[in-house]
């Protein structure tokens, strides 16, 4: 057995060896083709860990923080949205999980070990571990859980990936085995994700009561009003600063800057640049980096977006920089294809420029494919989100210099999910999507033809055959050949112009004074327990 030390470097683990649904899915740079590090964190003075700041974790302490939506589910392995899962994150946990560094640490299980062929993973349940119901956790409970994820306890696997497990064992009341078909270097970082928490073996309805190990605990919820949490005092780790939260759902994006500056919030995720410029001296606004790909995203069934001459045309008449300059000042990154920076080694940054603005070029491509006249089509975009909406308006008004006219439609989140997401029923849509786990596959792997998330309904048997020759790679653990495969899958995506690809998007968080500790991570979380009072 090969022995794991309890604080593996996450980050460099996926991204050497081998991000979700988010409606934009913190800043984080390649220091080298390995490693991914965190590059802007809260500037917080004095350490949350110093002896004032422990003081203000009394039993009054509170924020409320504004989110963009409700949440889709409060059961973690049905959670969709990148944005209920930044949530669930302090309230669940999985055996293991990442902070802010990108390191893999111990949650439920305080260690682990891996057998030399990597199908055997031997996992010990932390001594003295409770659910919020102050129950302890048990390896019934991890079986149950990791069952059901896998599909074990009956019906098909609630996470895709975990069909590869093949058992799930409790040896002694300490210890879980769990044994793999095929080896897989992405399998932790799954395991580590929000969808495979440990959750009560005899719970009755997690959907209005969820039962965690988090350091927060669920109290109660009012649909699309807020969600309260409350610190969970028997946590078995560090423990939360502030007791008390409010989640205040801001459905409306045109409602932030009133709410922050009124006082009904003390702190917005993922603020646009006009809005943060409209905040007083109150606040401090931090900066870093989304790690997700916004783009608009095509209907490759529906006509015309099934002709790729057309996708191309669109491609062209896009000016990135333009988009960058209106929504953010300038602030993101452009990309070219399902891949974003902070995955190094698998970023191909010269994608960004296959489709360098082109006006005639687009108008040429539009007649070739039959439509020298252009056509109209419609943009369903979530109306929450104040990034994409702004992009969309940006894309409609370039578009229209090739004679392609853009309806912007604004929906609910709901309903984006139901119809746009899961029924497929749209034209183009504006979004952002996350890799949920960090790993290069979470990004690549939704556009295989008959991924059960391929919303796009994007079709290409060369892209199927690189996606399944990568899968080969990495079972035989040739990472040389993976990464070869990964890079082959960015590149079909971008020459058929799956899709019109537009940003990393750049990530400002508001937070009002007296309020510290926020931390950007790898990944679409937002982890309140670093939070703390500084007065």
């Amino acid at each position: 057995m090969t022995k794991r030390g309890k604080n593996v470097l996450f980050v460099s683990m996926l991204l050497t060896l081998t991000i979700a649904l988010g409606g934009c899915a913190g800043d984080k740079e390649a220091k080298d083709s390995n490693v991914v590090e965190q590059s802007q964190t809260a500037d917080t003075g004095e350490s949350a860990q110093s002896a004032d700041a422990e003081t203000e974790a009394d039993a009054d302490s509170h924020i409320t923080i504004g989110i963009p939506q409700d949440l889709d589910s409060l059961v973690p392995s049905l959670s969709q949205g990148a944005g209920t899962q930044e949530i669930l994150f302090n309230i669940y946990e999985g055996l293991i999980k990442p902070d802010s560094d990108g390191n893999l640490i111990p949650a439920v299980a305080s260690d682990y070990t891996m057998s030399e062929d990597g199908l055997t993973y031997t996992f010990t349940l932390r001594d003295g571990i409770k659910f919020h119901t102050g129950n302890d956790v048990t390896v019934a409970d991890i079986k149950y859980s990791i069952d059901t994820c896998a599909g074990l306890n009956g019906g098909e696997p609630v996470i895709s990936a975990f069909s590869n497990i093949q058992s799930v064992e409790t040896p002694d009341e300490s210890t879980v085995v769990i044994t793999l078909q095929e080896p897989s270097s992405s399998f932790l970082a799954i395991l580590a994700t929000v969808e495979a928490a440990i959750v009560p073996a005899d719970a009755e309805d997690l959907q209005t009561n969820p039962v965690g190990t988090g350091p927060y605990r669920f109290v109660s919820r009012s649909l699309q009003e807020n969600v309260i949490l409350e610190r969970f005092d028997e946590y078995w780790g560090e423990p939360a600063n502030i007791k008390n939260i409010t989640l205040k759902v801001l459905a409306d994006s045109d409602s932030i800057v009133m709410n922050l500056e009124g006082g009904a919030v003390d702190m917005v995720a993922r603020v646009t640049a006009t809005q943060a410029a409209e905040l007083g001296d109150d606040f401090e606004v931090l900066e870093g980096t989304m790690n997700l790909v916004q783009a608009v995203y095509l209907n490759n069934a529906a006509a015309p977006f099934d002709n790729e001459l057309v996708r191309q045309a669109l491609c062209y008449a896009v000016d990135k920089q333009e988009i960058l300059d209106f929504v953010s000042d300038g602030k993101g990154t452009p990309v070219g294809s399902s891949m974003f920076p902070a995955f190094g080694k698998y970023y191909i940054e010269e994608l960004s420029d296959l489709y360098a603005t082109d006006i005639e070029k687009a108008k040429e491509l539009l007649e070739e494919a039959g439509y020298p006249d252009g056509f109209s089509f419609t943009m369903k975009v979530p109306s929450n989100y104040q990034q994409h909406i702004d992009t969309a308006q940006v894309v409609a008004e370039q578009l229209k210099q090739i004679g392609v006219t853009a309806e912007i439609e604004l929906i609910e989140w709901e309903t984006w999910l139901s119809d746009v997401y899961q029924g497929r029923d749209f034209e183009a849509t504006v979004v952002g999507l996350d890799a949920s786990t960090l790993t290069a596959g979470a990004m690549l792997s939704r556009f295989q033809t008959d991924a059960h998330n391929n919303f796009i309904n994007y079709g290409n048997e060369d892209y199927d055959t690189a996606y399944a020759n990568e899968l080969a790679a990495e079972a035989a653990s040739d990472d040389e050949k993976a990464t070869e495969y990964y890079k082959e899958c960015e590149t079909i995506l971008a020459e058929t112009a799956a899709n019109v690809y537009i940003q990393d998007m750049c990530e400002l968080v508001a937070i009002r004074k007296g309020y510290a500790g926020y931390e950007f991570y790898p990944l679409y979380i937002q982890d309140f327990s670093k939070l703390y009072i500084t007065q």
